[in-house]
């Protein structure tokens, strides 16, 4: 059994089928089926069930699938490791939160573009599970994601560095009281949350938070952007969630209104992840050592301001 072996029998397994799997290898179909029998005889046991329909994985293929992938990533990391210089270059995908590429990324961007212009940066924004995800999937070298996604006993192939804690408030129009018998808060049942799709860390604090003081059912309305979420609070559509030095510039038009959350239910710590067997190469660093500077830079948790409290507690 060799990575060449095993490399043909996860095409197998991913395309379920010989055929397919000759394509993706760029090789015949004999050539997979030699391949596969060499390797079930070596092994003593079939990795396949045979139907009409394709290949399936027996339980033996089950269990060695995992290897076979863990042996393909090493020899994809070592290729890398050889191939990387000592200056910043090549290729380098990332990931945040929507907020805080918005919030947080821009300029260090700009800066990082500048210094290490044969570096070809990707950054990819979504929710904290989707990038918690994808450097799980190795699609990711890195992401910015909310803390309460990350459980490193669950996830030992994780590493995690916190760069910071950003202050959640409620964002409201203007107009929409959050105190007295005529409060949002007193009818939560027909007031919407504007927030992103499911897996969103802020999303789910709201939630835990309204569900903490007895609301039953929430109303959604799911959006894709920032920009949307904002428009929908500035009309009065419904409420949302978002980092308060996000917010914090955004009132001097008076088209919005903060509430801050009471007892620090508004902190929320910002993780920079990786995977633990990455290679980490000089571009990947580099970012790393820039991410760390400019969140040390940030004030994250804002000063008090004479702001109201939601009574959510």
């Amino acid at each position: 059994m060799d990575s060449t072996d095993l490399a043909f029998f996860a095409a197998v397994a991913h395309g379920g089928s010989i055929t397919r799997a000759a394509a993706r290898l760029g090789t015949v179909p004999s050539n997979v089926t030699q391949r596969i029998q060499r390797l079930e005889q070596q092994l003593g046991v079939p990795l396949f069930y045979r139907h009409g329909r394709g290949m399936t994985l027996s339980g033996a293929g089950e269990r060695l699938l995992p290897y076979a992938g863990t042996v393909a990533h090493t020899l994809a990391e070592a290729s890398k490791a050889m191939r990387a210089g000592a200056e910043p270059a090549g290729p380098l995908l990332v990931g945040a939160m929507e907020t805080t590429a918005a919030l947080r990324l821009p300029d260090m961007l700009v800066r990082y573009a500048m210094d290490f212009p044969e570096v070809d940066l990707i950054l990819r924004t979504g929710t904290s599970q989707q990038m918690r995800d994808a450097v799980l999937a190795r699609s990711l070298d890195a992401a910015l994601v909310a803390a309460s996604v990350i459980d490193l006993a669950a996830q030992p192939e994780l590493l995690a560095e916190p760069v910071g804690v950003e202050e959640l408030v409620l964002v409201t129009a203007p107009w929409v009281s959050v105190f007295g018998p005529a409060s949002i808060w007193s009818n939560m049942q027909d007031t919407k949350l504007i927030v992103f799709r499911d897996g969103c860390s802020y999303r789910e604090l709201l939630e835990s938070v309204l569900r903490r003081r007895g609301t039953a059912r929430l109303r959604m309305m799911e959006l894709g952007s920032l920009d949307a979420i904002l428009g929908c609070v500035r009309a009065g559509i419904g409420i949302s969630l978002l980092p308060r030095a996000l917010v914090e510039p955004l009132l001097l038009d008076e088209s919005l209104a903060m509430h801050l959350l009471p007892d620090g239910a508004g902190r929320m710590e910002t993780l920079c992840v990786r995977r633990r067997d990455g290679f980490v190469s000089a571009a990947l660093a580099a970012f790393l050592q820039r991410v760390r500077q400019q969140f040390d830079h940030s004030v994250l948790v804002t000063p008090a301001l004479p702001l109201t409290e939601s009574p959510l507690a």
